[in-house]
């Protein structure tokens, strides 16, 4: 995956070196387009997308090592290691993965591995039961100028929410995410999760949305969703 990353930005740097600066230097340092004026111009920029290109490289390795402690195995608790990684609790692999992502961040500010650090930073201190740090953090990456990092942050910290019993505020960030989608966070996906948080208290609220959902993308995995869960709803079914 970073191999393919790094081939996609040596074609991009081809492409653009005489007009722009790298996809890095645009997207992780926000700034806008630079036209490039002179052959000295251009050597800075060569220069500078060498040392963004070897840094994005190196954190998106820690942060590779960092999703291997967040997915490893669980084992009982005294059971013998099966794998080269692996924890006795989902407390304790989420500790492990939060220091891990707390290092990426740390170590490598202002790369695209830092705001997925960030979100994962979040979400393993959400796994820890430690919901005042998960909101604090999620609140930055839902925060972000990146409007498809902002939604993964609104939709993770709308679960934190929930798990507080703030079902105003998870409602709120839903019918946000609703009315303005994002590639991370599709209409339906907001939708489902809004249902689902009605279901219990308001089952009319929630048959309404299920039915918006078929009815806007009838062939959808998501009306599929809404379907079967519209189903359950019915009286008297299992």
């Amino acid at each position: 995956m970073a191999y393919t990353r790094h081939q996609l930005k040596q074609d991009k740097f081809a492409e653009t070196v005489a007009e722009q600066v790298s996809w890095a230097v645009e997207h992780q340092k926000k700034i806008a387009t630079v036209v490039v004026v002179g052959v000295a111009v251009v050597a800075i920029l060569a220069g500078g997308w060498v040392y963004y290109n070897q840094r994005d490289q190196a954190a998106s390795s820690q942060m590779s090592d960092a999703l291997r402690i967040y997915t490893a195995p669980l084992r009982p608790p005294n059971a013998p290691k099966q794998e080269s990684l692996s924890f006795t609790s989902a407390k304790e692999r989420a500790e492990a993965a939060r220091k891990a992502f707390q290092q990426v961040e740390d170590k490598y500010p202002h790369t695209r591995a830092s705001e997925f650090a960030r979100y994962f930073v979040g979400v393993s201190s959400m796994d820890m039961g430690d919901n005042a740090t998960a909101e604090k953090v999620l609140k930055q990456v839902a925060g972000s100028r990146d409007g498809n990092m902002a939604a993964v942050g609104k939709f993770a910290l709308a679960s934190v929410y929930r798990a507080e019993n703030r079902d105003a505020d998870a409602i709120k960030l839903y019918q946000e995410l609703a009315a303005h989608p994002a590639a991370t966070v599709p209409k339906s996906t907001a939708q489902l999760e809004l249902a689902s948080l009605y279901q219990q208290k308001q089952p009319e609220e929630a048959a309404r949305i299920y039915q918006q959902i078929q009815k806007d993308d009838p062939n959808s995995p998501a009306a599929q969703a809404a379907a079967n869960r519209l189903a359950r709803l019915k009286p008297g079914s299992q």
